[in-house]
């Protein structure tokens, strides 16, 4: 059974830099898509960007375009998440997840596996 725990989030500057780690244990990441969500308090969950087991990168959101960057290290069995020029509005508790479709994860927010997630603030 595939599971995935995220690291990497605290409180960071607006300005400031994040690289959220989704490490995989249980299965091989390699044979999934993995995308990154968020869920700021009182909205939505949002997906970000996500990357396929090709190594192909869908990117969701136009907020986080330019600043956010997605990256898998199979060997590592782990997917990254850099985040540079941070805001306020990035607030938000970060997710991985698991699935055999980008779009499906980005547009619906559904996954097969998901991390618990970890809190991210952006804060002066």
């Amino acid at each position: 059974q595939l599971q995935l725990v995220e690291s990497g989030g605290g409180l960071v500057q607006p300005g400031g830099s994040l690289r959220l780690s989704c490490a995989a244990s249980g299965s091989s990441l390699e044979n999934y898509d993995v995308a990154w969500l968020r869920q700021a308090p009182g909205k939505e969950r949002e997906g970000l960007s996500c990357v396929q087991v090709g190594g192909g990168i869908a990117t969701f959101t136009d907020s986080v375009k330019g600043r956010f960057t997605i990256s898998r290290d199979n060997a590592k069995n782990t997917v990254w998440l850099q985040m540079n020029s941070l805001e306020a509005e990035d607030t938000a508790v970060y997710y991985c997840a698991a699935d055999h479709d980008c779009l499906r994860m980005l547009s619906s927010g559904r996954a097969d596996h998901w991390g618990q997630g970890t809190q991210v603030t952006i804060s002066s």
